[in-house]
């Protein structure tokens, strides 16, 4: 088949880096694959996807050797304005990405730019919108757009193009679970019925595994695994578990082999008798189940021995943000966290979240209600470059908050902040806002703090959060970083909270707020995480063994 991508010997470093970013790395990726790029923080997926949009090394500079070849051209010889029209991309940072007024003018532009006619702008505009789901903020200004709006309308000005190759960078990071899955499926039928070439580099496998061909894993800037995702999941049980998807891992503590998806996994427990059916006549209870009420015990969590203060931290009270001659995007909201509180901000693109921070943090007032504090609200934004002002990382945060987000090392100290990994650049951000010679903050809030974060780098996060003293709000998309710390979970939806209860209240039993452990045990015993479900599973073969004695 006809190569789209090639890449022989690359070698390359950032300027003052200590050590190359990717190292004598060679593939070819041919025309109408679909690849998934794995690997860890920094382990240089983000780098090579830049090296095929040409930005590097004619944007970041530093040293290179090798050669990287897309659609025939030579990335030496041709820079990314030449590269654009036959690559689309989207990175970590839509917000940097669009350049336009409107989200029309925005989608328009790389049609334009190729001297499409104007029949042929507005098609390719229509179609465009309508395939993400975004028709209705065609005549929205881009400074309006939530972060998930925003990285839809920058991945459609990708495609809009009908690029050769498109490459994407943690695309569904802040988008909410239905629009994570349609954008999969999205690049799954531009890629069968256009033969479009997509290379997408993700840290939640879970989304995308079973759309790809292939699966590409770095470790150390080299790489490790080029297989099938099936063959992907046997090599990351020895060779990296912790590139293991949840599923996986659940599969693996049950004594089975990985499966792609939750069907798989569901029909591989089924099989053996594994999958636990609390609604099953005559099954078997789960584990804890009150035989009396026939019903399981949800999986409960303590709270690590937090004291809890007999006044509220953070108070909204029927909070209203209203826009002049627009909609309201708070409507009559009420929140209360205690200290010590961990609680989970959940709901779709656009349903208030990053608001309602903002109103808890200062930053906007409400148009009706009332927001109070018991003392500083820390708050990380989805952007962490926003926070970025020195030219090197230890200027940017004392040793004891880069320290407490895993920063402290040499090896960053002298690195400038805008050449690290996004989830390193996130890391940073979060130690600045907590750096405050006056003391620890009294709420903490951050807005999709997870976004190009490996589940190494988020099972630490979610450590710090777990022991912080303040009360902590986290706005997130991600069900498996809410299992890992989050006592609470509240559930907004055009504007108020509709749901508020323990996690696994909330995210046991659905769909789309699930984590894929829930998803493949369909919600019984309340099991978030694989290591739930396999006590749950083990718990459920122990009670039909007395019981068949």
């Amino acid at each position: 088949m006809t190569s789209v991508l090639r890449v022989e010997h690359l070698s390359y470093s950032y300027p003052g880096a200590e050590r190359p970013a990717v190292r004598d790395l060679s593939l070819e990726i041919s025309a109408g694959e679909l690849v998934v790029l794995a690997g860890a923080s920094g382990s240089g997926k983000s780098t090579l996807l830049r090296a095929a949009s040409g930005l590097v090394p004619h944007f970041y500079g530093g040293e290179i050797a090798g050669r990287v070849t897309v659609a025939g051209m030579d990335t030496r010889e041709h820079g990314p304005g030449e590269l654009a029209f036959a690559v689309g991309t989207l990175f970590q940072d839509p917000e940097t990405q669009v350049v336009m007024g409107t989200v029309r003018a925005e989608l328009a532009f790389p049609l334009e730019n190729r001297g499409e006619s104007g029949s042929a702008v507005a098609r390719g505009v229509e179609e465009t919108a309508l395939a993400l789901g975004i028709s209705h903020l065609l005549d929205r200004s881009t400074s309006e757009l939530s972060g998930g709006e925003l990285q839809r309308v920058a991945l459609g000005a990708a495609l809009a193009g009908r690029p050769a190759l498109v490459v994407l960078d943690e695309p569904t990071s802040q988008l909410d679970p239905v629009a994570g899955d349609e954008l999969i499926s999205l690049l799954r039928r531009c890629n069968e019925d256009a033969d479009t070439t997509i290379v997408l580099a993700e840290h939640r496998l879970e989304r995308c595994l079973s759309a790809a061909d292939r699966v590409i894993a770095l470790v150390d800037g080299e790489i490790a695994c080029d297989a099938d995702p099936a063959d992907f999941l046997r090599w990351a049980a020895l060779g990296a578990p912790e590139l293991q998807t949840p599923g996986a891992r659940l599969l693996a503590g049950a004594g089975l082999p990985a499966a792609v998806g939750v069907k798989p996994a569901r029909a591989a427990l089924r099989e053996r008798g594994l999958l636990p059916d609390p609604r099953a006549a005559g099954s078997a209870p789960a584990q804890g189940e009150d035989r009396r009420r026939g019903r399981p015990r949800r999986v409960t969590r303590p709270l690590r021995g937090r004291e809890r203060s007999a006044e509220p931290a953070l108070a909204l009270a029927r909070v209203w943000h209203e826009l002049p001659r627009g909609p309201a995007i708070l409507r009559d909201a009420s929140l209360v966290l205690m200290a010590g509180e961990h609680v989970a901000l959940m709901g779709r693109n656009g349903a208030g979240k990053s608001t309602l921070l903002r109103h808890a943090a200062g930053l906007m007032r409400p148009t009706r209600g009332k927001v109070q504090s018991a003392g500083r609200v820390a708050l990380l934004l989805q952007n962490p470059t926003d926070y970025l002002v020195h030219e090197t990382v230890a200027a940017e945060a004392s040793v004891h908050s880069l320290a407490a987000v895993g920063l402290s090392s040499a090896a960053f100290a002298g690195r400038n902040p805008r050449d690290l990994s996004g989830g390193e650049r996130q890391r940073l951000a979060l130690a600045i806002v907590l750096d405050d010679p006056d003391g620890p903050p009294a709420v903490v809030c951050l807005d999709e703090p997870t976004r190009g974060m490996d589940r190494g780098r988020k099972g630490e996060l979610a450590e710090l959060l777990a022991e912080m003293p303040a009360a902590v709000l986290v706005a997130t998309h991600d069900p498996e970083f809410v299992a890992a710390f989050a006592d609470r979970v509240v559930l907004l939806a055009d504007g108020a909270p509709i749901a508020d209860g323990p996690a696994a209240d909330v995210l046991a039993g659905g769909t789309y707020f699930a984590t894929e452990t829930a998803r493949i045990l369909g919600g019984a015993g309340g099991a978030l995480r694989p290591e739930e479900g396999v006590a749950l599973i083990a718990g459920s073969l122990q009670t039909e063994a007395v019981t068949a004695r």
